[in-house]
């Protein structure tokens, strides 16, 4: 049995068949709505609204805010910190000011993370993931690959539903 491959297949199952081809014809006016007041989001001029910890109740958060999310913290972070990727981080990333320009990012992210997943063999799936992931150092490599198939799935089903929920609460004119 190929763990690797398997870890691998879940996630581009789900990337090819459900997550992507939703995201197709994403409008830079669902990127950036906002359903309820003082939504999180990425703003036009590149901002992004943060802060840690969050005030409580967490803010409600717009696609433009979610993907960021998925492309920095939780791809593009990880295939450098774990496999060489091109750097990234919240600070230093520029934000996509553009649905375009976002899934472009989504993209080059989910390629980077899933190559370097591809590399890794079953001994390494057992050894500790190391400080690049604080609390989570002393766990297994497995476990950072499942968490982050279960944060691509969580948050792109996220997106998902904000996508119903425009196309269903807003007018659009022609």
């Amino acid at each position: 049995m190929n763990l690797t491959a398997q870890l691998t297949e879940q996630l581009d199952w789900h990337w090819e068949h459900q997550l992507r081809p939703r995201f197709d014809g994403l409008t830079d006016d669902e990127y950036f709505w906002q359903p309820v007041p003082d939504c999180w989001t990425v703003h036009t001029d590149g901002s992004v609204d943060f802060a840690y910890p969050p005030p409580q109740p967490e803010p409600v958060t717009t696609i433009a805010w979610r993907l960021a999310h998925v492309i920095v913290g939780v791809l593009a972070v990880r295939a450098h910190s774990h496999f060489g990727g091109p750097p990234a981080d919240y600070e230093t990333w520029s934000y996509a000011t553009t649905a375009a320009e976002a899934l472009s990012q989504l993209d080059d992210a989910y390629a980077n993370w899933t190559a370097g997943v591809r590399t890794v063999t079953t001994a390494d799936l057992e050894k500790p993931i190391g400080p690049a992931e604080g609390p989570w150092a002393d766990r297994p490599m497995f476990d950072l690959i499942l968490h982050i198939n279960r944060e691509v799935i969580h948050h792109g089903a996220e997106i998902a539903l904000l996508r119903d929920l425009y196309a269903h609460t807003t007018t659009k004119e022609n």
